[in-house]
Formats: C-alpha cells, sequence, structure tokens
C-alpha cells in the first residue's frame, strides 16, 4: 500500500506539472500576443491623435480663411457703397468725397506756391541784374541814382547825369542807435 500511494503522489505530482507548464506555455505566448496586440493598439492610437490633430489644424486654418472671406466681402460692399455716393455727389457737382477734395485744395496750393515761387525767382533775377554793375561785377550795395530826368517841358525827358552834385542818401541806422535817445524838440517862443 505504501508504494501505491507514492505512485499516486508522483502521479498527482506528474500531472500537476504537466499542467503547469501548459498553463506556463499558453501565458507566454498570451503575453506575446498581448504585447504585440498592445504595440498595435498603441501605434493606432498614436495614428488617430496625429489625424486629429491635422484634422482640428484644417478645421482651425478654414474657419480664418472664413473670417478674413468675410471681411472682404464687408470691405468690397463699403467701397462700393462709398463708389455710389462718390458718382452721386459728382452729379450734384460736389466733391466726390473728403479726401478728394483735400487732394484737390493741396494741389491748387501747390500750384500757386509754385507759380509764386517762379515769380519770385524771376524778381530775384531781375534784382541781380539791377546789381551788376557796368563790368561784369555784382554788388550787393543799392544803386544810388546817377542821373536825374528834367523837369523842364522844354526838353524831351532825357536823364541827365548829376555830375558832382549827385544827393546824398544816408545809410540806415545801426544796432548802436538804441542807445541814442531821441531829442526831445522845445517849442520855439518868439
Amino acid at each position: 500500500a505504501v508504494v501505491s500511494t507514492q505512485s499516486t503522489g508522483e502521479l498527482i505530482l506528474e500531472e500537476e506539472t504537466r499542467l503547469t507548464d501548459r498553463v506556463t506555455k499558453k501565458v507566454e505566448l498570451g503575453q506575446k500576443d498581448t504585447l504585440q496586440l498592445a504595440k498595435q493598439v498603441n501605434d493606432y492610437q498614436r495614428k488617430l491623435q496625429d489625424t486629429t490633430r491635422k484634422m482640428m489644424a484644417i478645421v482651425s486654418e478654414l474657419s480664418m480663411n472664413q473670417a478674413e472671406t468675410m471681411k472682404l466681402q464687408q470691405e468690397a460692399s463699403d467701397k462700393r457703397s462709398s463708389v455710389e455716393d462718390a458718382y452721386r455727389k459728382l452729379d450734384m457737382g460736389l466733391p466726390p468725397t473728403e479726401e478728394a477734395e483735400v487732394e484737390w485744395q493741396r494741389m491748387c496750393r501747390d500750384e500757386e506756391m509754385k507759380s509764386t515761387r517762379i515769380i519770385q525767382k524771376q524778381q530775384a533775377e531781375e534784382e541781380a541784374e539791377q546789381y551788376t554793375v557796368p563790368g561784369g561785377v555784382t554788388t550787393t550795395a543799392e544803386p544810388r541814382p546817377n542821373a536825374y530826368i528834367p523837369d523842364d517841358l522844354t526838353e524831351l525827358p532825357v536823364p541827365r547825369p548829376y555830375g558832382a552834385l549827385a544827393p546824398f542818401k544816408p545809410t540806415e541806422p545801426g544796432a548802436c542807435m538804441r542807445h541814442i535817445r531821441k531829442p526831445v524838440v522845445k517849442p520855439i517862443e518868439i
């Protein structure tokens, strides 16, 4: 009976060992499959996140383009209405826009300033000719009269030179004159 107990115990041990080995092999195969499946699931999740990110980027870009389109349409309609208003004002004989009126006034002012500059330039040239003395020398001194036109009705009004008795022309008072007091005129008693 002792022998049969050992053999039964051994048989049970062998059976358990065999079952344990089978279960261990199944677990190892399951782990490999699980690892492979986990990697595939992670791959699919990463691809799904990338695709979702790309879709969100495209959607936001689309909404930006829509907003820009709406803004440009609004600008176009505003421009159309301002052009129509300008034509109406032109038909009434008014300036089309305030900016156009300001621009027109600026252009007129520029033309006027240009013509004024031309006139001033001509006057400066005439004045420069006046200060040119015989011999081609230019001077800044104001020319003094060296001839007069006689008042006689018997003679022709041709200028005559003064000669040695030219009229005296005093210079303008300088800056030092501010220190000199003007004389007080006393009344003359007779």
